[in-house]
């Protein structure tokens, strides 16, 4: 079974869970109540009841339809509650259960990740648990029932951490860039301070004794100039890895912050003692030296990779911060009958807002009076303006270009599209790819293999190297501790995926994480639902042909008369395309309807008939001036109805439900890709492959029922493809589910972002090809990241440790060990920002 994404749709999907009995989870029953979405009838209950009594580990299970939740009893050390969401949302409903994100402090590194997590996985109730080193965030998925964040806080609290509430809201995002920025202030002070210091130091140890009025003084005495100088360094910009690594310590754990701490003081305190105790030095038979030049230079340039990391790391979450810059900040109700301007968050469902032209629409709704353009385009990516008028919905944070309307809200707050948007967006950047774990693996050992490699290189150098052992010992112990970076590790994948995830929304294309991105870009085969998606979805009047000696707006004008009392759909779209060409229909009488034959009426005293062929033959009217035409036509899957008047034809109209305008083209970059393109329609085959052959694609899945798509899916990924469905994810929303990756499309307002791993905001459909495009350049990021990161610990450490001394006499000076170890993390952050000049194919 796929992995799947499972998330919660408001606050009341609350799924009780409870252990029957304590002890081990070998030996006890575990009970858990589920949401279960999409549930439409009696067989839907009982197709996901017998799925799930069917599971190897589930004692029981029942579903109830009315309350729309599953009861099961399942034994815990053979089946997680992961796996039971999992199965329910394979068969096409949606599994729901407490998701939350939550802020972390303290964390420096990827070994850090690692402790939190394995912290919140720990507490009773919590199904999973994903920490973001980069956004210093982690996404819990829970029961609350029997987690809460109290007990999740406590938890992070006892590993060494703090865990921060949920943050909602402008406000609480606002207080964390206010937090983030006070601390890249007080970074950049001790950053410059740190660096002249050590530039000084440097200098004065390198050519102190050519220094006029320096050259005098005797080595004690410059050892004393150079210990007043790195002191500060060591205790105020390095206070920072001594509170960190201390408070690793006392949680029985070391980090990043304990390899700096260890190293940097190794070579102060060796330092210090060659100053002020030389004889013990000497006594011992060492070299007098001191050290200051290092512990000074690797405080300087760790800082400095912190520094450009801290920044670089802002530029990824630049998305996050533009959508949430979108929000107008007041709106213009009507209340008493006048426009009173109110900041937004005192807006409400059901009041009437005005906007004016220019003017920010400040929250979702339904416009009823005026017209306007409304620029879209931050949301959608489209340029082009829409035209709305009474009865068309508006989006929040949308602008509004040339007139003026009102319109009646219809939701505020977390409920509108925008909020949605980025809340998808904040939860995607917290998301970790497969890709991942390897690195997460290795960074849970990474410090304590560090320390460890660290210690036996100083052993070995004391007792096998040259003279003077000692201090090459000590050399070699700091470098590999400095040069190790398990930063880099940490940073590798989460960056790529903030920033290619927030390119995406930039675009309109909103991904719902790492797994998504993975995924995406191992895709060969894309399935695009027909009717709507494809197509628009509603009948269109394509052709009108008239016979000799007639015209179209006759015909035209003639079929909308005799249709202007008819409720069939067909009836309403030719009226439509009667009155987009400004014709104005006649009056009628005596009209009648035949049943999947056609309509009679009267027009200006004369009998006029509108339907098929049958019809037209049953009431003697010949045909064989327009037959040909009319085969053609069937041919391209059009519907043909024909006009006669006085029992004479006057010529026919052609009916279908058009192929949106991109369709061909997305179909030709997705193959451009190595793509194979599938269509899947519930129409005849003739119909579907006249659709398909305009959009460029060979194989048509024709004649499938609704219930039967994810069948159709299912059959393609038995094939060994990786699977797209491309869908408006109302009536095929079960393929969706059953697909690799599930690509809703939406409207700008009308998105279905809970049911589809990709929402496309716009219907533009060669969109699909970007986010293939894109979700494959992430995954390369993500990959030269990883490489970058394991191949620069594999080489730097061994070489730290001196193996190139025997050969050639190379060995790693800690200085440049730690300026190593400073770019590695830049270089990946700086790496995955490649990635905001991805661009679309235009």
């Amino acid at each position: 079974m796929k992995e799947r994404r499972m998330d919660m749709e408001d606050n009341d999907n609350k799924p009780e869970v409870e252990d029957k009995g304590g002890g081990s989870p070998e030996k006890h029953s575990g009970r858990v109540v589920v949401r279960v979405g999409g549930m439409t009838c009696a067989s839907c209950a009982a197709r996901v009841e017998k799925a799930l009594q069917e599971m190897p580990g589930v004692k029981e299970a029942a579903v109830n339809l009315a309350s729309e939740k599953a009861s099961i009893t399942f034994q815990p050390g053979q089946v997680a509650v992961g796996d039971i969401v999992e199965a329910i949302r394979d068969l096409g409903y949606r599994a729901e259960l407490e998701r939350a994100v939550f802020g972390v402090e303290g964390m420096t590194c990827a070994s850090c990740v690692a402790r939190v997590e394995k912290a919140l996985s720990g507490v009773e109730g919590v199904v999973s648990a994903e920490v973001n080193l980069a956004t210093e965030r982690a996404t819990v998925l829970y029961d609350p029932q029997s987690a809460d964040f109290g007990k999740m806080a406590r938890a992070v609290e006892a590993a060494g951490y703090r865990l921060l509430s949920a943050a909602e809201g402008e406000e609480a995002l606002d207080r964390e860039r206010r937090r983030r920025e006070r601390e890249t202030r007080l970074l950049r002070v001790k950053l410059i301070y740190s660096a002249a210091s050590a530039a000084v130091i440097l200098v004065l140890s390198m050519f102190g004794m050519n220094i006029p009025g320096l050259s005098s003084l005797s080595e004690k005495a410059r050892f004393v100039i150079l210990f007043g100088l790195a002191t500060p360094v060591q205790f105020w910009p390095g206070l920072t890895f001594y509170r960190a690594a201390l408070r690793a310590a006392r949680h029985g754990t070391a980090d990043m912050n304990t390899l700096i701490a260890v190293g940097t003081t190794a070579a102060y305190f060796y330092s210090v003692t060659a100053t002020f105790f030389p004889s013990f030095i000497s006594g011992a038979g060492l070299k007098l030296a001191v050290y200051y030049d290092a512990s000074a230079t690797i405080i300087a340039l760790i800082l400095l990779g912190r520094f450009l990391e801290a920044r670089a790391k802002g530029r990824t979450s630049e998305a996050i911060r533009r959508l949430m810059g979108l929000q107008a900040r007041t709106a213009r109700v009507v209340r008493d009958g006048r426009e009173v301007e109110v900041p937004v968050e005192e807006v409400r469902v059901g009041d009437l807002v005005a906007v004016r032209p220019g003017e920010k629409i400040p929250v979702d709704g339904v416009v009823e009076e005026g017209r306007s353009s409304v620029d879209e385009s931050m949301l959608t990516g489209e340029p082009l303006p829409v035209e709305k008028g009474p009865g068309d919905e508006v989006t929040g944070a949308t602008l509004n270009t040339t007139g003026f309307f009102r319109f009646r809200v219809t939701r505020v707050g977390s409920d509108t599209v925008l909020a949605q948007i980025v809340r998808l967006v904040e939860e995607a950047q917290g998301s970790k790819a497969p890709i991942q774990r390897l690195a997460d693996r290795v960074a849970a050992v990474f410090v304590p293999a560090v320390i460890g490699v660290a210690a036996a290189t100083f052993l070995v150098w004391l007792l096998a190297g040259p003279d003077p052992s000692f201090n090459f010992a000590l050399l070699n112990f700091v470098a590999v501790l400095v040069i190790a970076c398990p930063c880099a590790l940490g940073l590798a994948t989460p960056t790529a995926i903030m920033v290619g995830t927030g390119k995406g929304a930039e675009m309109g294309i909103l991904i719902k994480g790492g797994e998504i991105l993975e995924r995406a870009g191992r895709l060969d085969m894309v399935v695009f639902d027909k009717t709507g998606t494809l197509t628009w979805g509603r009948p269109q009047v394509t052709d009108v042909l008239p016979v000799e000696g007639g015209s179209e707006e006759e015909v035209l004008a003639l079929a909308a008369s005799v249709e202007r009392g008819s409720e069939h759909p067909l009836a309403q779209t030719i009226l439509q395309e009667a009155e987009r060409r400004g014709l104005e229909p006649g009056e009628a009488d005596g009209f009648r309807a035949y049943p999947g034959m056609g309509v009679e009426a009267a027009v200006e005293g004369k009998r006029v008939l509108l339907g098929n062929a049958g019809f037209m033959v049953r009431n003697g009217i010949g045909l064989a001036s327009l037959e040909e035409e009319a085969e053609r036509l069937s041919r391209e899957g059009k519907t043909v109805v024909f006009l006669s008047s006085d029992g004479a034809l006057r010529g026919l109209l052609a009916v279908a439900d058009t192929l949106k305008p991109m369709a061909a083209e997305a179909v030709s970059e997705l193959r451009e890709l190595g793509i194979e393109v599938a269509m899947l329609s519930g129409d005849r085959r003739a119909t579907a492959e006249a659709v398909a052959a305009k959009a460029g694609i060979t194989r048509v899945l024709a004649e499938v029922l609704p219930a039967d798509k994810a069948e159709e899916v299912l059959r393609l990924q038995r094939e060994g493809h990786v699977v797209a469905m491309v869908g408006d994810g109302i009536n095929d929303a079960p393929a969706l589910a059953r697909a690799d990756i599930g690509i809703a499309i939406g409207t700008g307002t009308d998105v279905a972002l809970e049911t589809s791993d990709i929402t496309l905001i716009s219907e533009d459909l060669r969109k699909v090809a970007t986010a293939v495009r894109l979700s494959r350049a992430t995954l390369s990021t993500i990959k030269q990241n990883l490489f970058w990161a394991f191949f620069y610990n594999v080489i730097g450490i061994p070489v730290a440790a001196g193996v190139l001394y025997p050969l050639w006499g190379v060995l790693l000076n800690p200085i440049f060990a730690a300026g190593a170890m400073a770019f590695s993390s830049v270089s990946v952050v700086s790496n995955s920002l490649r990635l905001r000049r991805f661009r679309e194919r235009r």
